[in-house]
């Protein structure tokens, strides 16, 4: 008999789809290049399932009932052209291809055009969750033909975290949406992890707190609906782990160089290219690459000098002060997010459900966190919100909660600690809340020297002025 759904690729992602779609009662062919990897699988973690292995792509391929439904998970980028190019002439119309990768959005719109244009059918869908996101219950983001999502739906949500209002996977839109999506979610991830690293040095490195006082902090801030989610959790988890050698607390042994595999940039390219504004996003990405400057930083930090590190304050109020600064930055990195999603799909025409994006985060993802129910309750109220900062739940908690943000960042300043993300985000709340810029005179500069021409505020047209030199200071 036929095996219903097939895997390409068998790395720790993959296999954990695998097991997860087999679980849910849709037997399951694999196939790896590698054919070890294959057989340690089928000996292992497979054993006993409904699950076939295949050691060559055509006995793959034959393994599967008609119309196949195959799932890439190879890495981004041409490992996963060669795979279709393999994949093709094997193929009948209607079978289906499916990237489950991190892949590039625009490398996702030509698969799409390419191979629907032959007869077969494919959908470049984002995955989130991690490893055991994938076993247990992912986020996931397709896009392609509404009619090849129409076709995977009985699995796809099967498969997919479950919370309170459905499975965590919705049909995001046409061609490359569901990887646009996934970027820009990495993106958001981004920020949010770069926020709490920012909330952690201040309190380590300000406010003097050890490893298990945050602990504490972290697990309360849980606790909390607006802070409650998988990485202020697993956060907590980090400081508890004590390196069995030295007795020091794990994290603080770790290299501080952090690394990346492209989204965030990706994120930030298209932000640019869109003409959005995403400064906490951008911040979270510059503050990786600064990070993995490690030499270069320790050889600086022997001659640059910063002021003294000397809080007389009230340690237990400034932590609570960090708390709601942390919240602030996070709606304002989720604003700038959901603004470049909303942005591209008018631009590219995806048609994306920004409410229903927020709904299917709430489960399985990395980002997963309490607070998309009011993001996603936001967008119900008003689905053309031009911004969060704007739902008035969102408008009055900044509103509420600005003066201790701005302590925070006045007192990273007056230390000496960066924080380019918090400072980032405030700086996006203070620019969008304000009806008059200093960009008047970036725009006089630029017609200055080179007559770019400017739009006057009591006047209709467009004006050009030959601008007259000072006259010379005695």
């Amino acid at each position: 008999m036929a095996q219903s759904f097939g895997v390409i690729g068998l790395a720790v992602m993959g296999e954990n789809l695998a097991l997860n779609v087999e679980s849910k009662g849709f037997p399951v062919s694999v196939y790896n290049r590698t054919a070890a990897v294959t057989e340690k699988f089928m000996a292992t973690r497979a054993q006993g399932k409904n699950v076939v292995a295949a050691y060559s792509l055509e006995e793959f391929v034959q393994s599967l009932e008609r119309p196949r439904r195959i799932l890439v998970m190879v890495k981004a980028g041409w490992p996963v052209d060669a795979v279709i190019d393999q994949l093709r002439p094997l193929l009948d119309d209607d079978d289906m291809i499916i990237d489950g990768g991190n892949s590039f959005y625009e490398d996702t719109e030509r698969r799409t055009k390419d191979l629907e244009s032959t007869g077969l059918r494919f959908i470049g869908m984002g995955v989130s969750g991690g490893e055991e996101g994938a076993l247990l219950g992912p986020s996931l983001m397709p896009g392609g033909t509404r009619a090849a999502y129409d076709s995977i739906e009985p699995i796809v949500k099967k498969i997919a975290a479950q919370v309170d209002d459905g499975p965590c996977v919705t049909y995001i839109g046409p061609r490359g949406a569901g990887h646009y999506v996934k970027m820009v979610h990495n993106g958001i991830e981004y920020g949010d992890m770069q926020l709490i690293a920012e909330a952690y040095d201040l309190m380590k490195s300000v406010l003097g707190l050890n490893h298990s006082q945050l602990f504490d902090v972290f697990s309360e801030w849980n606790l909390t609906d607006e802070l409650n989610s998988f990485l202020i959790e697993i956060t907590a988890d980090i400081f508890t782990n004590i390196d069995e050698g030295t007795g020091e607390a794990l994290v603080e042994l770790i290299l501080d160089a952090a690394g990346q595999k492209g989204t965030g940039r990706w994120t930030v390219m298209s932000a640019l290219e869109l003409g959005v504004g995403i400064p906490t996003i951008t911040a979270a990405v510059n503050a990786r690459i600064l990070s993995s400057i490690k030499e270069e930083r320790v050889a600086a930090s022997k001659e640059l000098s910063g002021p003294t590190v000397s809080f007389d304050g009230d340690v237990n109020v400034m932590v609570d002060k960090i708390r709601d600064a942390l919240y602030c930055s996070k709606i304002c990195s989720y604003a700038q997010g959901m603004a470049l999603i909303g942005t591209a799909s008018k631009h590219y025409e995806y048609d994306v459900n920004l409410g229903e994006t927020a709904r299917i985060w709430k489960g399985g993802c990395i980002i997963r966190a309490g607070f998309l129910n009011k993001i996603k309750h936001a967008y119900d109220e008003n689905p053309s919100l031009p911004n969060l900062l704007l739902a008035p739940e969102f408008k009055q908690t900044i509103l509420d909660r600005q003066t201790a943000w701005r302590e925070v960042v006045a007192m990273a300043a007056t230390f000496g600690i960066p924080v380019p993300a918090f400072s980032a985000s405030l700086d996006y709340f203070d620019s969008y809340r304000r009806d008059r810029l200093p960009q008047n005179l970036t725009q006089a500069q630029r017609d200055y020297f080179g007559a770019h021409t400017y739009v006057r505020v009591d006047k209709e047209g467009t004006f050009h002025t030959e601008w007259q030199k000072a006259p010379a200071r005695v």
